[in-house]
């Protein structure tokens, strides 16, 4: 670490230290200004495919160690655990992710991302972005393990940062507990996270009390038919037209099947079959991804999914030998999110009282986004919040309204959110809730 940086951190520690409890956001702003804007602008630059997130994993540890903490590496692939004991109290984890997209970037910013990777999946050279607003979560845990260091007459217990890899694959948790997080490092008493939101508008903290996260199945249909000519389709079956069929019957599991009141999606966004324009071949595949709320949905549609594959190919007359073959990838299995309710409620009065109301919004998810947090808070369980930060201005909301350029969502090479209000709304809104837990 050089002279310059090392006098820097030291000014920005005593800073902190000297400013009263009220003015967090003072010092969270300088902090931006000096550190974590430049930290930002790397990791958008510099985005890494989930479980290869070698360059990202170095420099938060490098970053984590310079706060203060005592920084384990290599937990669960790439993950990292960065703890700091304060005296008696409880054990409290704060998690952000850390993997970028296999996306290329669109977006116009001059600090836009033109980075390649091989990817692990496929083993080709595809472009990278940090098209979900990781690189937001990784910037504001530095600023918020520079806050809590800088407090610590403020707190007492135990702070956990985990450094997660590999969210976007929804198998980088499920990796950190089958490394041993919990015997190596304590079970939390709480675990803390958050997503920057590009629906919300930037600054704003958005929490709920019920389940803001969906629960996500990765499901393989393989519908077999039997090869043909394409002007004798009468002397095969076709895969093509059975998969089509299957795919229109998948839609009456939601609309029909499942309680309107209750959530579910059943998306195919995969469908792969034949070689060329005369040739009925004697495959098809789809690809799905199912999404519920609930133990009891996720049985009912993954049930409804096998139920119809396999009948719709008696109902083409397949043979039993044939018959379409329904593959549920149980390691990419993530139950849903659910927010502690009595804990949310707890911090959204810290959160009121410190950042105030205007900052507060309590907005239900719209869509059916899922997350791998959960394998940190089930089994055992553990009473935990995740809440959204907003991330996109609200001029930018008014000029969509207006018939103007369209807000881009998550997962778009055009995703982009407002730097600032972001980083500092994720710092301040995670120091008020670390030190609502830990507080003396």
């Amino acid at each position: 670490m050089n002279p310059f940086r090392i006098a820097l951190c030291l000014g920005l520690t005593l800073l902190s230290t000297q400013l009263p409890a009220d003015d967090l956001a003072t010092s969270v702003r300088a902090d931006y200004d000096s550190r974590l804007w430049d930290l930002f602008e790397h990791f958008h630059r510099n985005p890494e495919l989930s479980t290869i997130e070698h360059e990202t994993a170095a420099r938060m540890a490098e970053e984590l160690r310079d706060a203060g903490f005592e920084v384990t590496e290599g937990v669960g692939g790439t993950g990292l655990v960065a703890m700091m004991r304060n005296g008696d109290g409880p054990l409290v984890m704060m998690r952000a992710d850390m993997d970028g997209l296999p996306v290329q970037e669109k977006s116009g910013l001059e600090y836009a991302s033109t980075r390649q990777q091989l990817s692990p999946i496929t083993g080709a050279t595809v472009y990278t972005m940090h098209a979900c607003g990781h690189d937001v979560h990784i910037t504001s845990l530095v600023g918020t393990a520079h806050q809590m260091a800088a407090r610590r007459d403020a707190w007492s217990g135990t702070l956990m940062l985990v450094v997660q890899p590999a969210e976007e694959r929804g198998i980088g948790a499920r990796k950190m507990r089958e490394d041993g997080i919990w015997e190596r490092f304590g079970k939390p008493d709480y675990a803390l996270a958050f997503h920057v939101n590009s629906n919300d508008v930037a600054g704003t903290i958005n929490v709920s009390e019920g389940s803001p996260f969906a629960g996500v199945d990765t499901v393989d249909i393989i519908v077999h038919g039997i090869g043909a000519h394409g002007a004798h389709p009468h002397r095969g079956k076709d895969p093509v037209v059975l998969g089509a069929e299957i795919v229109l019957a998948l839609q009456t599991l939601v609309s029909r099947e499942l309680p309107p009141r209750d959530p579910g999606v059943v998306t195919v966004g995969s469908f792969h079959a034949g070689t060329k324009s005369n040739i009925i071949p004697d495959e098809a595949r789809l690809q799905l991804t199912v999404r519920n709320t609930s133990p009891e949905t996720r049985q009912l549609l993954l049930d409804g999914i096998r139920r119809i594959a396999v009948n719709m190919g008696r109902v083409a007359g397949l043979p039993e030998d044939l018959l379409p073959e329904v593959i549920v990838h149980e390691d990419e299995y993530t139950p849903p999110t659910v927010n502690d309710a009595e804990l949310a409620r707890r911090l959204k009065q810290a959160w009121t009282k410190e950042l105030g109301e205007d900052r507060l919004l309590y907005n239900p998810t719209k869509g059916m986004g899922a997350e791998d947090f959960p394998f940190f808070t089930t089994d055992p369980s553990i009473r935990s919040v995740y809440w959204q930060i907003g991330g996109t201005p609200k001029a930018d909301f008014e000029r969509e309204a207006a018939g103007g350029e369209p807000v881009p969502s998550h997962h778009s090479p055009l995703f982009k959110i407002a730097p600032e209000p972001s980083v500092v709304a994720g710092v301040e809104s995670s120091v008020v809730a670390l030190l609502e837990l830990m507080g003396k």
